[in-house]
């Protein structure tokens, strides 16, 4: 179970969530006599629509793992998982020196959330299918806990725990973001003020820890 988690908190480094998270909160007017600010409330639907689209796309997913049985229990059990996080791990590293920038995308799915409505659900449930739909970790994580050989009630009962740790670093930067609004002078908002400067060097941070976490990972699982 632990393995699992772990490997949803890698796919928790979502580059274009966080990325759209920080967009909100640049957009978006502070809280005035007039009212209050809209950063909230679409950071929350967001968020709430990302976890729901990947909680739905891992109850899908562990349905599919379950019914495979010894097929992913023995791939999970074999040195094969390992080379597969390795090599993932490897790859991620490599595409992080081809760079790339998501500001188009960013700016694209920007459009519905000026304000808060179900839209901005639907956006957020959108990007959380699409995002693990994407991403290595997921998947692996998904299948490690349908190898874990847990009672099924508390397997599906964890895709809540499951779904709720991959959303966990986009959270606390929606946290964080919220915060540097309401204290543009304090450490955090100096901090952010250098991470927008520097994006480039933030983007290979994030995808450079993924990649070693991951080749950690694998290694950790050939011993």
């Amino acid at each position: 179970m632990l393995s699992a988690l772990s490997l949803a908190f890698i796919d928790s480094i979502n580059l274009l969530l966080i990325g759209v998270i920080v967009a909100v909160g640049i957009v978006s007017p502070r809280a005035s006599a007039a009212g209050r600010s809209r950063y909230a409330p679409i950071t929350a639907l967001l968020i709430a629509g990302d976890w729901l689209g990947v909680a739905t796309l891992a109850l899908v997913m562990l349905v599919i793992f379950d019914g495979l049985g010894e097929v992913v229990q023995s791939f999970v059990e074999g040195p094969a998982f390992a080379t597969v996080l390795i090599a993932t791990g490897l790859v991620v590293g490599l595409l992080a020196l081809k760079g790339g920038d998501n500001s188009a995308l960013i700016d694209k799915i920007m459009r519905p959330l000026r304000t808060p409505n179900p839209l901005t659900v639907v956006t957020g449930f959108v990007l959380g299918v699409v995002q693990s739909a994407t991403s290595a970790p997921f998947y692996l994580g998904l299948a490690v806990l349908s190898a874990a050989g847990i009672d099924p009630v508390v397997r599906y009962v964890s895709l809540v725990l499951y779904a709720t740790v991959a959303l966990s670093l986009p959270t606390l930067c929606a946290f964080l973001v919220g915060w540097v609004r309401a204290r543009p002078d304090s450490l955090a908002g100096h901090a952010f003020v250098w991470a927008r400067a520097n994006p480039r060097t933030m983007t290979l941070a994030a995808t450079w820890a993924v990649s070693v976490l991951l080749i950690g990972l694998g290694v950790v699982h050939l011993v």
